[in-house]
Formats: C-alpha cells, structure tokens, sequence
C-alpha cells in the first residue's frame, strides 16, 4: 500500500483488495473476483451485507431456490450501464460465470437488530442514469445501489466515467461528518479502469486543514481508499476513466457530501455554460 492507493493485480478466483484492519477503512471491503466460462464462487455473506456489481460477462446467481440466469453482458465497463444484485447478511449464493467475467463484490457490516431485507437484483434498465457538472468537470454517474435498495443498511454504489481531460467528485467534496443534513460521515472506496488501459488519472486526497494532502497517479485496476477529506479526480487527456465507487455510512447512507466551500462557486457557472452550449 502507498498510503491510501493500492495496486493489486488480480488473478483468477477471487483477489481480496481490501478489508477492514490493514488501513484506514473500517467498514468497507472490497474484492474482485475473475471466472472463467463455467466457473463458480460460493459466497457466504455471514454478518454483511453485500453490493455485487457484475463488470464484465454474463454470470447467473443462485441463493437455494432463488435463480437469476443471463445477468449482465457488458464486454467492458465503458459499454453500458452495469448489472448488480443487493445481498443481506445471513445468505449463501453461487455465482456461475456463463462467459469470462469479472464481478465486484463490496461488503459492510450490518446490524443484527435490524430488520433484514431480501436480495435484490438491480438490471441496467433500473440504473439511474445522470450527466453532473459543467464544463471540463462534467461526467455521467450511475447510481446503482442507493435509494432504489431501501433494504441496504450502510452501502452506496454506483459507477462514474469520466470523458478524456474531464474532473469528477467536483467540486471537490467530502462526506466524514455527521451532521445531517448539512454533512454525512461515509468512508468510500474508488476502483479505477482507463480506456484504453495504458492511460493514468490524477487523484488527490485533501482536508481542510491539510492535515491530509496526497496527489497520486492512478493506472488501469488501481484502488484509492477515501477514508476522509475531500477527493476530486481527473482523466488524463485522450483517455476515458471510469471508478466504481462504494460508500459506507456509519450512522446513516444517505448521501449528504459537503462541497469545499473555496470551490463551490464554479456550481455557478452551470446556466452561463448551458447558455453556451456547453
């Protein structure tokens, strides 16, 4: 780990990329898992629950006599919007690759006391869908587990692609405060792919106070744990970058970030750039 980036090449089977007692996250964990055609993993979500976000290929999920056949598809993350199924805590699944693929499984604690929903599969046609920004800082995120799975205790997914020399999370903005509903305390995690993969982005990680302040160089499979601060990003010119993002709430999910009052202001130039045709 180079303080909150990891680089870690995945392998077939499951990869872990991250969980709880290595790092600054405390919450959230995260892994990849690659299967080849006819390929299956066992999960058993024991005392989380689970965001499992099909990237690539067709997989079919199992949870005893519960079936969900030909999920997913996409040949690339860049190629639509993406496939996911909600897991509760306390549930055993099989996930059968029917086609090579790779599939996100993110996981966070969830309290016993609660009332436990079921799973919940989430179809690209479900997936909210939506352009933020302006300018150089616009990009299209998908909101792919959020208040569509009210079941989910602490997880927020979703996906964001930046086009060639275009910023995300701007104005930058940070989520480690609870003070609703000004403010959210939720640590996030960022999973990174390029187009084409030789590409990089830039992300910096940075507190009020500057107690917190690192810039890396993000490549192609590269993970960037947000345990705090604010985290803009940015694509390097002639390359698409794409993050799967997952949030955890400590107390709350709902998703209440606080714009870095120096920078909010270009929020402002949204009717001046639609005048623009921008």
């Amino acid at each position: 780990m180079n303080g909150l980036l990891l680089r870690k090449k995945t392998a077939p089977g499951l990869t872990e990329i991250y969980s709880p007692g290595v790092g600054p996250i405390e919450l959230l964990s995260f892994s990849i898992a690659e299967l080849r055609a006819g390929e299956s993993l066992e999960l058993d979500t024991g005392a989380q629950e689970y965001a499992v976000v099909l990237l690539t290929g067709l997989v079919d999920l199992s949870l005893g006599e519960e079936s969900y056949t030909g999920l997913g598809g996409r040949t690339s993350v860049f190629a639509g919007k993406a496939t996911g199924a909600y897991l509760p805590p306390g549930r055993d699944c099989t996930l059968t690759a029917q086609s090579a693929a790779q599939i996100a499984l993110c996981a966070a604690p969830a309290e016993a006391k609660r009332e436990v929903g079921g799973v919940q599969i989430v179809r690209p046609e479900e997936v909210s869908g939506r352009r933020v920004g302006n300018w150089n800082w616009r990009r299209d995120v998908y909101d792919l587990i959020g208040d569509n799975v009210p079941q989910a205790q602490r997880l927020v997914v979703g996906e964001t692609i930046n086009t060639p020399g275009n910023w995300s999370s701007y104005p930058p903005h940070k989520h480690e405060v609870d003070n609703f509903p000004e403010e959210v305390a939720m640590e996030e995690v960022y999973y990174y792919r390029l187009n084409p993969p030789q590409g990089f982005g830039l992300q910096r990680v940075y507190t009020d106070d500057r107690s917190l302040d690192q810039t890396y160089a993000v490549e192609d499979g590269d993970t960037v744990l947000l345990p705090r601060g604010y985290h803009p990003v940015v694509a390097a010119p002639g390359y698409q970058l794409y993050y799967l993002w997952m949030l955890a709430g400590r107390t709350d999910r709902r998703m209440r970030p606080k714009d870095d009052p120096v920078h909010a202001w270009v929020k402002a130039t949204g009717e001046m750039a639609r005048d623009m045709g921008f």
